[in-house]
């Protein structure tokens, strides 16, 4: 099942995230993309233990956040367990990891989308 990129007005969309086939960016990270709403891309990752973004991720004009629903997720010297919900505003950069293996979902806000 591939779900559609938006929900439309006036529509429920519900989805089995693990029915939706996830691409593997990097060996041990793979993202689910999910329905979002004008503006917002909603998608979940779930990285391996021991796992990197594969590259530096760069916020230049708009945010992005995302909250752990399993696991911990490793930014900088911070580490961001299950519950955590962790944004980032514009001009921000971050590369996550992981040492126990993570899922979390995701926001990319981006008037443009």
């Amino acid at each position: 099942m591939n779900p559609p990129e938006q929900v439309l007005p006036g529509q429920m969309l519900p989805v089995e995230v693990d029915e939706v086939p996830p691409v593997e960016l990097s060996p041990g990270v793979h993202v689910r993309m999910l329905p979002g709403m004008p503006g917002i891309r909603t998608w979940v990752i779930d990285l391996a233990p021991g796992a990197e973004w594969p590259d530096l991720d760069v916020h230049d004009t708009y945010g992005e956040a995302y909250f752990v629903v399993r696991g911990e997720l490793v930014e900088g010297d911070r580490v961001h367990g299950p519950g955590t919900y962790v944004a980032f505003g514009p001009k921000t950069s971050h590369r996550p990891r992981t040492e126990t293996g993570a899922r979390a979902f995701g926001f990319n806000y981006d008037v443009t989308a």
